[in-house]
């Protein structure tokens, strides 16, 4: 039986929403990696800004004090900000990455239905051909048994 039109478009859908949910896979991914380096970036302000309030305790600049400590406060409320987004993002690529896997095995699974038939439909094909074949000969050969014999028998004198 020869593979269907509807399950070779039906690999087709699979196909494209494999495609979908890699590239929905994907764009979550990279959100949470914009995530992840502000989180580093904040990170690194905070460290900054510790330096600003030591460096400023050896010069006795009270500006400089009250800007490092400022900036420290400002970098741990983003980090503060950033860490449920950063947790949910996650989730959201865990997530996306289950459909992904899920899209591929129904479209694995659709091709090697198409790939047994079609071997099977191969395999079929080549009985029968070998069995024309087959009949042919043997025909052949009958009709070479059914021909009169035109060899008369000689006559002793």
């Amino acid at each position: 039986m020869p593979v269907s039109r509807a399950m070779r478009r039906l690999l087709q859908v699979l196909e494209i929403q494999e495609e979908e949910s890699r590239a929905a896979m994907e764009s979550a991914r990279g959100e949470l990696h914009r995530l992840e380096r502000a989180l580093e970036a904040s990170q690194q302000r905070e460290r900054l800004g510790r330096r600003l309030v030591a460096a400023s305790a050896a010069t006795g600049e009270v500006v400089d004090r009250m800007a490092g400590l400022e900036e420290s406060r400002a970098a741990a409320r983003l980090a503060k900000a950033l860490a449920p987004r950063i947790e949910e993002a996650a989730e959201a690529v865990e997530e996306l990455r289950q459909v992904f896997l899920a899209k591929r095995i129904e479209r694995r699974q659709t091709e090697t239905l198409i790939e047994e038939t079609e071997a099977q439909d191969k395999v079929e094909a080549e009985r029968r051909g070998q069995r024309d074949l087959d009949d042919w000969f043997l025909g052949r050969h009958d009709a070479r048994e059914e021909k009169p014999r035109t060899d008369s028998p000689k006559s002793g004198s």
